[in-house]
């Protein structure tokens, strides 16, 4: 094993020490320090979790690779969003963080990090291209059309649980359902493409067979270990942190949580983006959308059952409220992705109707952001009319894989919205 490889394996169980010593002496001194504790615990080993998983696709190629890839990824926040909903089960006041960590993370992959990644990319592809025309798009390959489709199934299907007041545990079964769908149509559009790898990950990957195996196998056991002795802790601190501090616990929960375990993701995607490999950033992004909406979503009222409540995950005013301006936010996102290229202005604009979503914090505001949100996507459907049915039916259809690389473009037609 590389000495630089074991050098960031070190620190990073370093940082997870004190929160496993804490947890296996049931030491927990305040609120806010097990909030720190524990929080940078889960960074360290979700940043474990993302090398090993980065570096398994030198054995997994293929769009099968990307979705299992961006699965293991969000690891992390769906074990701190289970416990939510689990501990629902018992305690009906949880019911409001399982849904709040859920619309969080996911308003965060779609509206921060789809935005970075091809603000990124299309900065160092600028700079590479010298006096030659600005390059203003991100196009993706023909493949990416899969994930799509499934993403704009998913989000016509998210809005039936506001309609519902609830997620019923028929209704995850069929989410989680399509999740199975969708691994299994990734599976079949497998293909060859060219391996790349950054950081750790490609230290890993330039290990011999055997020694690789073993220590990506190792790496997602002990990464996978401390996230799960940690989510608890974790979970409880980030609501008495909200109390102790005076600070809404659902905010908390909300935000802070997604950003603590998705900053892995969120950097590896940048570091595909600074070295010209955008498009697999961020399929990579989107993956992570699908199965946020698919089996996230769709696992929470089986928890919720699990953990002592009823056949659904009852949902408050709040939480309908949040789920619609969510899934009006994925419509919002399919629609920018029907042409398979992801334009700067488009960027610019999810990223600040994100930022305003902070400011707009009343009821018929976030129920007018949602409206806004329907408005750019029906434009973004007309312009890109002739895109939706074979995108809608990409997740039905067999196609050939595609093994054209995917590049930064130049389009005129970047402004539009």
């Amino acid at each position: 094993m590389p000495r630089a490889l074991i050098g960031r394996l070190a620190l990073c169980l370093l940082i997870a020490t004190p929160a496993l010593i804490f947890r296996l002496l049931g030491f927990h001194p305040n609120p806010i320090l097990d909030l720190l504790i524990f929080g940078a615990a889960v960074v360290a080993a979700s940043f474990v979790l993302a090398w090993a998983a980065e570096a398994a696709q030198k054995d997994i190629s293929g769009a099968l690779a990307i979705a299992l890839l961006a699965l293991i990824a969000v690891l992390p926040e769906y074990a701190v969003d289970l416990y939510y909903a689990f501990r629902s089960g018992s305690d009906p006041e949880y019911a409001q963080y399982a849904a709040a960590n859920m619309t969080g993370s996911n308003r965060l992959l779609l509206g921060f990090g789809w935005p970075l990644v091809v603000i990124v990319a299309l900065v160092i592809a600028n700079r590479a291209r010298g006096r030659r025309p600005r390059q203003l798009s991100l196009s993706l390959p023909p493949a990416a059309r899969l994930d799509v489709g499934f993403l704009a199934v998913l989000a016509i299907l998210a809005f039936a649980i506001p309609l519902l007041g609830n997620i019923p545990i028929w209704f995850g079964s069929i989410l989680i359902g399509a999740f199975a769908c969708y691994l299994w149509r990734a599976g079949q559009a497998e293909g060859e493409r060219e391996e790349e790898f950054v950081g750790a990950s490609a230290q890993i990957a330039g290990m011999p067979t055997r020694a690789r195996r073993i220590t990506v196998i190792s790496m997602f056991a002990v990464s996978a270990g401390i996230i799960l002795a940690c989510a608890e802790p974790f979970a409880t601190a980030l609501v008495d942190s909200g109390t102790a501090l005076g600070i809404d616990s659902y905010f908390l929960v909300q935000w802070l949580a997604p950003l603590a375990s998705e900053a892995p993701e969120f950097i590896i995607a940048v570091l595909f983006a600074v070295r010209g490999m955008g498009a697999a950033a961020i399929a990579t992004l989107i993956a992570s959308k699908v199965n946020q909406w698919s089996l996230l979503v769709g696992s929470l009222p089986l928890a919720h059952f699990f953990g002592g409540g009823g056949s659904g995950l009852p949902l408050d005013a709040r939480q309908i409220e949040e789920f619609v301006l969510t899934g009006t936010q994925t419509v919002m996102g399919v629609a920018i992705l029907l042409a398979l290229r992801f334009h700067l202005g488009s960027a610019i604009a999810l990223a600040s109707i994100f930022i305003v979503q902070f400011f707009v914090t009343d009821t018929g505001g976030r129920y007018v952001l949602s409206v806004l949100q329907l408005a750019i996507a029906a434009g973004f459907l007309i312009i890109h009319r002739r895109h939706i049915l074979p995108t809608l039916a990409a997740p039905f259809r067999r196609s050939r894989p595609s093994t054209a690389p995917a590049e930064v473009e130049a389009a005129g037609d970047a402004g539009r919205l």
